[in-house]
């Protein structure tokens, strides 16, 4: 089999080729059509997903069974002050792999956010995480692009997956784990919002779950997060605890921060989700968030890898 992974620098494309590379994670072994693949790993300087033309004619000369776009402008607030960007590689992009797959009859799974939902409370309560039934409507130019994306995959690629995942860390690259970590080295206390919740989300239990629809049939709507819901200020809180710092985290509302960082990006205040269709398909081994943040601590080597 073969994998073309897009994006393959950052903390999903990386930990995708190590489970790759080591034929399993802790988690457990990859599907047996997965040992001794082929993997194609590419970034913007082997293939601009953005240049229509270009990822047609690579997608073609390459012939890939599978490809995992990982690829996607991701700064929230930078896709506010750069929407042509953020519309090129998070919609654009998408859009061209669609089409580039479905002419060899190649599977797309491409990775999605929580962002293309508004954040209004949901369910009974307003507590209830949602599935893959609610309806997006994101409230950001980094939701709206990425929710223009899954409609290009969805309308050009037949063999698609689209997963939508949220809080994402890893071994790999820049994330809101190191990004406390680093701060609580050098401040006595830090301050995170408090009234933003949703599901934080190790790239290993991701990584594992794509690999797992890789060979599988059942095309779709996928949610993808680790289980349990907290809020940015208890996920700060569990890592300050985790490194054994002692800087103290200080809850405040999305309103104080925004009047502090006025270029801020709207977030949703509620963006848990559910992860029905995987527990409805292929199963559902996402562990619990804070049993995947112990984990990472344990085996992080501090800087930009894994121990083993």
């Amino acid at each position: 089999m073969k994998i073309l992974i897009t994006g393959c620098r950052g903390q999903l494309g990386t930990e995708l080729q190590r489970q790759l590379a080591n034929e399993g994670c802790v988690l457990g072994p990859l599907p047996e059509r997965l040992r001794k693949a082929t993997v194609l790993p590419v970034d913007i300087d082997d293939l601009d997903i953005t240049d229509r033309e270009a990822t047609v004619a690579y997608i073609r000369r390459h012939q890939p069974d599978t490809v995992i776009n990982c690829a996607a402008f991701t700064n929230v607030d930078g896709c506010e002050t750069n929407r042509d960007a953020a519309y090129k590689v998070n919609a654009l992009g998408p859009r061209n792999l669609a089409i580039a797959c479905d002419k060899i009859g190649a599977r797309l799974i491409h990775i999605s956010t929580d962002y293309v939902f508004p954040g209004t409370p949901y369910g009974p309560e307003g507590k209830t995480p949602m599935d893959e039934c609610c309806t997006p409507a994101p409230i950001s130019a980094y939701g709206q692009t990425k929710l223009l994306g899954e409609q290009y995959v969805q309308r050009f690629c037949r063999r698609h997956f689209i997963v939508r995942t949220a809080w994402l860390y890893g071994y790999h690259g820049k994330n809101f784990v190191k990004t406390m970590v680093n701060l609580a080295k050098n401040h006595r206390e830090i301050t995170v919002v408090n009234d933003q919740c949703g599901n934080p989300t190790n790239a290993v239990d991701l990584a594992y779950h794509l690999l797992k629809l890789a060979v599988s049939h059942d095309y779709g709507t996928y949610h993808c997060t680790n289980n349990g819901v907290c809020s940015w200020y208890d996920f700060a809180s569990e890592i300050i605890r985790l490194s054994g710092d002692a800087c103290k985290v200080f809850p405040c509302t999305s309103a104080e921060y925004a009047a502090d960082h006025p270029q801020t990006a709207n977030r949703p205040a509620w963006s848990a989700l559910e992860n029905r269709a995987l527990r409805c398909s292929v199963g559902d081994e996402m562990r619990d968030w804070k049993e995947a943040i112990q984990e990472f601590f344990a085996t992080w080597d501090g800087a930009d890898g894994c121990k083993n």
